[in-house]
């Protein structure tokens, strides 16, 4: 991931509106995707390289109680995979945990709506209307929650409401002190805290000599580090009420590889939590672990043919 794709991705939760959504017939466009991507569009590989599969994926999941599975959000391939293995998680392990989802594409502010659409109190328009889906939605997430929904599972809407994520990476974070008590509830516990220096380190090497860090790169990371914070206390939240709980988390890739970001975040707020951390990269020669580049950046790395179509969000 470049500067120019974790830019365009902070953006589109910080500072642009949701695209318009994607209309019609997404059966017809999902059957199309997902016939078309096959085992032959991807290898497993673990932490050092060595080759895996979704099995030990599975395997390994049901010894922890969250897996990460980190995407690159256009990435048709791992958006593939990560029904697969919610799918295959719930199957394994559905009838002694309680297997939940958890997603990053909704902010805790939309909790309530999210529940009443699991629950078959509302429309799918009328969830779609209140909810703020991401652009890619119907193609990429739906099948997830429908999923869900279908075997009456949790969907966390875990992430912080984008508009005071843009507030900090406008105007720094202790501009959210200045918020109200409501507002603040669906935000980490203040001060959250401030990224690792691993973290912090990683982040402005890949922002730093950007055009987009004149924005401020301290608010930027400070702003990055709400997300990954509140995406954790959800987390620890809900495993904390839900004993048993075996949490699948959606996120951009950043925010959890090489343990850091959300990880190291849910760990400060429940330390003795277990992870595994999937990290999904599409790749022009998929079949090759580089060394240099996706050592120890998961538990698992999942590189998938960065030929197939992107998604469109």
């Amino acid at each position: 991931m470049n500067a120019a794709m974790l830019f365009n991705d902070i953006s589109v939760f910080i500072m642009k509106p949701i695209l318009a959504l994607i209309s019609a017939l997404f059966f017809t466009t999902i059957a199309f995707s997902q016939a078309n991507i096959s085992d032959a569009n991807y290898r497993v590989f673990d932490s050092n390289g060595e080759p895996s599969s979704l099995e030990k994926i599975i395997e390994a999941a049901g010894q922890v109680d969250v897996v990460f599975l980190g995407e690159q959000h256009d990435d048709a391939v791992g958006h593939f995979l990560e029904n697969e293995i919610f799918r295959k998680t719930f199957e394994r392990y559905g009838k002694e945990r309680k297997v939940t989802l958890s997603l990053e594409m909704f902010e805790r502010d939309e909790q309530i709506v999210v529940n009443e659409y699991l629950q078959g109190l509302i429309t799918e328009k009328k969830f779609l209307d209140d909810s703020r889906p991401w652009g890619n939605y119907k193609t990429d997430y739906r099948p997830l929650v429908e999923f869900a929904k279908a075997n009456k599972l949790d969907v966390i809407a875990a992430n912080a409401p984008r508009r005071y994520v843009n507030m900090v990476s406008r105007n720094g974070r202790s501009s959210v002190d200045q918020l109200s008590k409501d507002a603040k509830a669906w935000l980490a516990p203040l001060p959250y805290s401030e990224a690792s220096e691993a973290y912090a380190k990683k982040f402005t090497a890949l922002m730093g000599g950007s055009n987009e860090a004149s924005m401020g790169i301290k608010n930027i990371l400070d702003s990055q580090s709400l997300w990954d914070a509140t995406m954790a206390d959800s987390m620890a939240k809900y495993l904390k009420q839900n004993k048993k709980a075996l949490i699948v988390q959606l996120n951009g890739s950043f925010h959890s590889e090489s343990r850091l970001g959300t990880v190291e975040h849910l760990l400060r707020y429940r330390p003795k939590t277990k992870v595994i951390v999937v990290t999904m990269r599409y790749e022009d020669d998929f079949h090759t672990f580089d060394k240099h580049k996706d050592t120890n950046i998961g538990d698992f790395i999942i590189l998938t043919d960065a030929k197939i179509p992107r998604s469109k969000r």
